[in-house]
């Protein structure tokens, strides 16, 4: 799994900017009069031309001693910003707290044992994050770039919460979510950030919010009578050929019948955004150990 940095909910903040002046910790945007075809390879023309940089992280799951290092590019054209990113990961994670099958026959939902509330490490997805410092507005960001806002000893979740310290300080998020869009439907969910702190009824994601939309989304599935409400209709176990999701159109009323013991199957049922918390389109593929996902937004 790709936690690229300490907390559950935000994998690596980068801050992507387009200057006439390269910085050590900017990404200049190059010209192109095309964008490249996104479909999560590297070996585009045109990303051979444009400058990368290099953002190493530490304290992540399944990378080599904890540590992996992001290269990043950017290319624009008249009507799209696209971004590359690259970084070394041996492990594609999919496998996002499934249903296994017991020998009695019962179903049980996995679990990390770890787990503290939220901060799930062992069955779960890849993610990554972007957090773009809205005209200026955040301090410090420049310096510290995620750690601005990344609060981990803020009670009562063990990984914290993230905001802003002040009114005003605003921020985008591009979150890229393996199971629930980046490798399933090709899309980054689209959030932003703020000053909210943590409330249980009124802000339970304290400053971190998603931008609006009019359709699809992810959801969890079920248990109903022991058993999970709905299943793929390929009704293939996930660890047996099958996916640890369901798409929309791919549900059906669960049948046990097809399943035995050590079988896992989909807990969350997804659906592709539609507004503009689905405006912002990727493509990402994970082989030979590396991870590579092209992004792209367009005006």
């Amino acid at each position: 799994m790709t936690s690229l940095l300490r907390f559950g909910m935000i994998a690596a903040a980068v801050a992507v900017a387009l200057s006439a002046q390269a910085q050590q910790n900017t990404v200049v945007a190059i010209k192109a009069a095309t964008a490249p075809v996104l479909d999560g390879d590297a070996s585009d023309a045109l990303w051979s031309k444009a400058k990368p940089i290099t953002v190493k992280l530490a304290n992540g799951r399944n990378f080599d001693g904890g540590k992996t290092t992001a290269t990043i590019k950017a290319a624009y054209t008249a009507d799209t910003l696209n971004i590359l990113v690259v970084y070394d990961d041996p492990t594609l994670s999919q496998r996002r707290g499934p249903y296994q099958k017991q020998a009695d026959g019962k179903w049980i939902k996995l679990k990390d044992p770890a787990d503290k509330g939220g901060d799930n490490n062992l069955y779960y997805e890849d993610k990554w994050a972007m957090i773009w410092n809205i005209n200026g507005s955040i301090k410090d960001f420049a310096k510290e770039g995620c750690f601005a806002m990344c609060h981990d000893d803020d009670p009562p979740k063990p990984y914290g919460n993230k905001y802003t310290e002040t009114a005003g300080e605003i921020g985008d998020i591009w979150h890229a979510k393996g199971v629930r869009g980046a490798f399933t439907f090709g899309q980054i969910d689209d959030q932003w950030l703020d000053h909210t702190r943590y409330d249980k009824q009124k802000a339970e994601g304290a400053g971190r919010k998603s931008d609006a939309y009019t359709g699809g989304g992810y959801e969890n599935v079920n248990l109903v009578n022991g058993k999970p409400e709905f299943m793929n209709k390929d009704g293939k176990a996930a660890n047996k050929g099958g996916t640890y999701w369901i798409k929309a159109e791919d549900e059906a009323p669960f049948d046990d019948s097809k399943f035995v013991a050590d079988d896992e199957v989909a807990a969350i049922l997804i659906s592709k955004f539609t507004g503009d918390r689905g405006d912002i389109s990727s493509s990402g593929k994970c082989a030979d150990g590396k991870y590579t996902c092209e992004i792209r937004a367009s005006s």
